[in-house]
């Protein structure tokens, strides 16, 4: 009895061992490594395009007079600035440096393409005649340097101030038609430069994307303004001439831009909230 309980265990371990041999192994290969995702940072330079819209920011007048042989003659006239407005479009680059942990300074230059334009008109009387006036502004671009600080609310969101050196071409036509028959008309262009100021929310969306919402106030000062002769009906050059003060040149611009940063050489930074 005992050689047949020996025999069958025998028989039984012999089968199972065979049996564990065909069964498939499950030991496989290592799995694959799989680098961490990019460490957020603002540190580095980046550049970007951007577009948005302008408008007058010029509550003032327009004045003029008139003068023979260079002595008003009592003709004068006051109407409002041309008020610009249109679209804003262009780029930018800059570098960013982040400190304190929650902290970003920096540096941006921007050159924008612009269609701004607008017109203004008055009448002015005398005695015995009125006269019909218009002014015509344009401005064809502007470009900026401006510094940079802000805050960062969470790792991914910035809020800033901003403002520096402005500078753009601009250009302006005045014209002339009274009454009597004489007429008179002048053009202006020039580069002209002033300051700017704002503020800006911006957004990292992916470590080398940012999305951004701004605003400025840019001021570029005054054109040449006008002393130009004036014509009789024969087109002939008279004694007259209508004399006109300069238009200003301050608008706001709203504007929406994309980033692409590179962080070359930059320390990622951990903001701790």
């Amino acid at each position: 009895m005992k050689k047949l309980l020996l025999s069958s265990a025998a028989m039984l371990f012999v089968a199972g061992s065979a049996l564990a041999a065909d069964l498939p192994s499950r030991k496989g290969p290592p799995p694959a490594y799989l680098p961490p995702p990019p460490m957020l940072t603002w540190n580095g330079f980046y550049v970007g395009l951007n577009v948005g819209y302008g408008f007058s920011a010029s509550n003032g007048s327009t004045y003029g007079y008139e003068t023979f042989n260079g002595a008003p003659t009592g003709l004068a006239w006051a109407y409002s600035q041309p008020n610009l407005n249109g679209v804003v479009g262009g780029g930018q680059v800059g570098y960013n440096w982040q400190f304190a942990n929650s902290f970003v300074a920096g540096l941006e230059a921007d050159i924008q393409g612009a269609d701004l334009s607008g017109a203004s008109s008055g009448v002015s009387n005398n005695i015995g005649y009125a006269a019909v006036l218009a002014t015509h502004q344009r401005l064809d671009w502007y470009g900026t340097v401006r510094g940079r600080l802000g805050y960062l609310f969470t790792p991914t969101l910035l809020v800033y101030g901003t403002g520096g050196f402005a500078y753009g071409q601009g250009s302006s036509r005045f014209a002339y038609a009274d009454t009597v028959g004489f007429t008179a008309g002048g053009f202006e262009s020039d580069t002209r430069t002033g300051w700017t100021a704002g503020a800006g929310l911006e957004w990292m969306f992916a470590p080398n994307w940012s999305a951004k919402v701004e605003y400025l106030y840019t001021d570029l000062g005054r054109g040449q303004g006008f002393a130009v002769p004036q014509l009789n009906p024969a087109g002939a050059l008279t004694n007259f001439a209508s004399i006109q003060t300069p238009v200003q040149n301050r608008f706001h611009t709203v504007r929406a831009g994309l980033n692409y940063h590179f962080n070359w050489g930059a320390v990622p930074v951990v903001a701790k909230y």
